[in-house]
């Protein structure tokens, strides 16, 4: 499972898009907009009138928690009153218009450690809720091993994490447990602290949360806190992870999702972000991590377990400063795809001699394959290598292969015979060669 976070808005609008399918007795008035600066909030306001004639609550939408402790959620002013659509305008200006320091660990209310500093380029706004603490309640659910843990409390905030054992029920549920069994354990672990007027709603809306966990492939999803008033809901905040190996299935179900860059983080290059884009479209899987795009060692690895161990080696033998990227092409992956992948390295690769005046290498590895046909991935790789020969010559690209698995003699041979054709260095080892000595040999020449 490979999680990647989603904004608390996108979260939300998942779920109400399918509110009616798992929560049908609870209502939940779905009024939220994503904005990037004031202009665009009162844009926002001419079609959605509740922005005008609500109080409101601004946030900054960016996969980072602890807003309120950070002091960036504005839902009252200075003075006693309520935050207008003018007030919510003039503080996203204000927040967006400087960098913000933001801290990600508090013990109690004082920060730790060091704070990120970026500037803040997305907010969320909602109508401001009134309610009482009685009212707020906690639940998450996430995937542990084999296992998928739901939890639960009477109690939402802030605080809930500081007091986790005594105040969160958790409950284990097995891939094979049958809805009619989740629904009765659920049902038998409400929390104690739950008003006894309250636990049939509150169970009802976990078993549903639960089931819109599993059925949209969330990887993580938490509501801390959400309001309920009899059967009325409100998602006050949000975290939430998808499961982007289920992306090429879940197009309709999720509709269209970013997976956006965090706060303080590098933001990622324009060949990530399209191998994402075609990890997303497939079953199987395409990954691509850049570490030093100007350093000589590059790997095109199938497996995920693979591509740790080929990292490690380089590291070990040549030293992290020498390994370019991290990444995976697995699950079967068409020629097509495999060419699309191949070829994204290869661009990378030759876009620079090294400083140093060494050749490159690329490393063509992974342990041997249950069911991926080698010579159609190498096929791929081949179409790639004839776009790219004179580059790799120019370079001084040299190619180490070693792979087992279907059709991994006919793969190896098509390999060799194009490569030699186009004039590219290369060495070609089947499974009777360990995973990793191609390694060994390219730092060797």
């Amino acid at each position: 499972m490979a999680q990647k976070a989603i904004r608390e808005y996108d979260a939300k609008s998942i779920l109400a898009k399918h509110w009616d399918k798992y929560f049908p007795n609870f209502s939940y008035a779905y009024e939220t907009v994503l904005v990037q600066n004031g202009s665009e909030l009162e844009e926002a306001a001419k079609s959605s009138s509740w922005l005008k004639e609500k109080a409101l609550v601004a946030k900054p939408d960016m996969l980072f928690g602890k807003r309120g402790k950070n002091d960036l959620v504005l839902f009252r002013d200075a003075k006693p009153g309520d935050v207008s659509l003018e007030k919510a305008v003039s503080w996203i200006d204000e927040k967006s218009s400087t960098p913000q320091s933001v801290y990600f660990s508090f013990d109690g209310d004082t920060p730790v450690g060091e704070p990120k500093t970026d500037m803040l380029t997305h907010f969320i706004v909602e109508p401001f809720t009134p309610h009482s603490q009685e009212e707020e309640y906690y639940i998450s659910a996430t995937c542990v091993g084999d296992d998928d843990m739901l939890y639960m409390s009477a109690e939402g905030g802030m605080e809930v994490e500081e007091g986790w054992d005594d105040k969160v029920t958790e409950v284990v549920f097995k891939i094979t447990d049958t809805e009619e069994e989740i629904a009765e354990r659920i049902k038998a672990n409400v929390p104690a602290d739950v008003a006894d007027k309250d636990k049939e709603a509150f169970a009802e809306f976990a078993i549903g949360f639960f089931k819109a966990y599993r059925d949209l492939n969330f990887a993580y999803l938490e509501i801390n806190p959400f309001v309920m008033q009899g059967h009325k809901i409100e998602l006050l905040d949000m975290v939430a992870k998808l499961d982007d190996t289920a992306g090429f299935m879940m197009v309709e179900e999720w509709g269209d999702i970013e997976f956006p860059t965090g706060f303080g983080m590098e933001e990622k290059s324009p060949e990530v972000l399209a191998v994402e884009e075609a990890d997303a479209k497939t079953g199987a899987s395409l990954k691509l991590t850049i570490l030093k795009p100007e350093a000589r060692i590059w790997t095109m690895v199938a497996g995920g377990g693979a591509s740790v161990v080929y990292a490690d080696t380089i590291a070990d033998l040549a030293g992290i400063e020498d390994l370019a990227n991290y990444g995976e092409y697995s699950g079967g992956p068409t020629t097509g795809e495999t060419k699309f992948y191949a070829e994204t390295l290869l661009d990378l690769m030759t876009r620079e001699k090294d400083p140093e005046g060494r050749g490159k290498v690329l490393i063509i590895g992974g342990a041997i394959a249950n069911f991926t046909d080698v010579a159609k991935t190498f096929t791929g790789i081949i179409q790639a290598f004839e776009n790219y020969a004179d580059k790799m010559k120019e370079i001084g690209i040299s190619v180490y292969v070693r792979r087992g698995g279907p059709n991994y003699e006919k793969g190896l041979k098509d390999i060799k015979e194009a490569a030699d054709r186009l004039g590219i260095p290369i060495e070609v080892y089947g499974p009777e060669t360990h995973m990793t000595d191609i390694i060994r040999m390219a730092l060797e020449k």
